[in-house]
């Protein structure tokens, strides 16, 4: 079984006698399971997470993985579920199974680790997660119960918010009014195309491309994303996102922002749409942080986060009356069931809907129209 990627007999040098034997084990361990999770092409991104909490938890436990028990798993989770930097369920149901998966690793025969320890230790490595220790996946949405998407009325307010700092800046003669205008358009850009924070950052100018259907909006007619969100640790996935007409007022603010503010920074050969000052890329702490404070300035619900105009973006198209495998494909969802987690149509929809239902199905007959 030497040749299994991730077995014992790869990461260990058989007859090389070890200052710290523990220590040399466990990290030939950490180096095995690298191996294992690269070989189902896994990202690296994902592989380091895991190796990272797997070393958080043998640190907390004070022990090796052949000497861990479920007890530790449990007071693993009391600690992550307490104090102030509690973790939520769903990241804690993650640390669960990066654990499982760990330990299904180093239970299995064929990587030799069960050997491994028992001979140089005298104990073997056992699974320490069962259900009844570790978090159960008993809902489809696990993120936190206040984020929301956007209202009609305070997507005007933030938006307007953001043009009038723009025309603030820029008749002041301040040397911000370049950078007002590029966060103006990165807000509104990340709305009209629904895109995560990651997608927006990683954008490209050669990422905007034409609508096929919309001729007259140039190269501006869709978005290709290129860093969209990996499934199970997997490399990012690409889809393309058309521009749709309800949006298309965010077309011409991005035609301004590439050809005649985005020059002005002078870095004609940089790929990133989405410039600096420093001629560099702007950052995901930069969106987040200009966005609460442009929330807060706006005087908005403080819970709104950037990602709330991506939950917005897919509740406008569902009111918009567009098919459900259509925002989908839009959102990159894999499935419909993520979709419908994220759209929270408005009240006024929803009464309208009601309104259409009661008519069509309790409209007077021609009989009582006449009666």
């Amino acid at each position: 079984m030497v040749g299994i990627p991730g077995s014992a007999g790869l990461v260990l040098i058989a007859g090389v006698a070890h200052l710290n034997e523990e220590s040399a084990v466990f990290e030939a361990m950490l180096t095995g399971w690298g191996r294992q999770q690269a070989s189902r092409l896994l990202g690296e991104k994902t592989i380091g997470d895991r190796v990272r909490l797997v070393r958080r938890f043998t640190e907390f436990a004070e022990s090796y993985p052949w000497a861990w028990g479920p007890g530790d798993v449990e007071d693993f989770t009391v600690s992550l579920a307490s104090g102030d930097g509690r973790r939520s369920p769903s990241t804690i149901r993650g640390y669960h199974l990066a654990l499982r998966m760990f330990c299904d690793y180093l239970t299995d025969a064929r990587y030799e680790w069960p050997r491994q320890c028992r001979d140089r230790f005298g104990s073997v490595p056992s699974q320490v997660c069962h259900e009844w220790n570790t978090v159960a996946h008993l809902n489809e949405y696990e993120g936190r119960p206040a984020r929301r998407p956007l209202t009609y009325g305070e997507l005007q307010d933030l938006f307007d918010h953001l043009d009038a700092q723009v025309e603030r800046a820029a008749s002041s003669g301040r040397k911000g009014a370049l950078s007002a205008l590029r966060d103006a358009q990165v807000f509104k850009t990340a709305y009209a195309f629904g895109l995560r924070r990651n997608e927006l950052c990683r954008l490209d100018v050669a990422d905007l491309r034409p609508n096929p259907h919309v001729p007259r909006w140039g190269t501006y007619g869709s978005v290709h994303v290129r860093y969209g969100k990996a499934v199970r640790g997997g490399t990012p996935r690409r889809r393309t996102v058309l521009a749709v007409p309800e949006f298309d007022w965010a077309i011409e603010g991005m035609r301004q922002w590439v050809e005649q503010a985005r020059p002005l920074f002078g870095v004609p050969g940089h790929p990133a749409l989405w410039v600096t000052e420093r001629l560099s890329r702007v950052s995901l702490r930069h969106f987040d942080a200009r966005f609460a404070a442009v929330r807060n300035q706006a005087g908005l619900d403080p819970v709104l986060s950037l990602h709330c105009l991506r939950h917005s973006y897919v509740t406008h198209l569902v009111e918009f009356g567009y098919p459900e495998r259509f925002v989908q494909e839009q959102v990159g969802h894999a499935y419909a069931s993520t979709t419908a987690i994220y759209a929270s149509v408005s009240n006024d929809f929803k009464d309208k809907t009601l309104k259409a239902a009661l008519a069509r199905v309790y409209a007077p007959t021609d009989e009582e129209d006449q009666g």
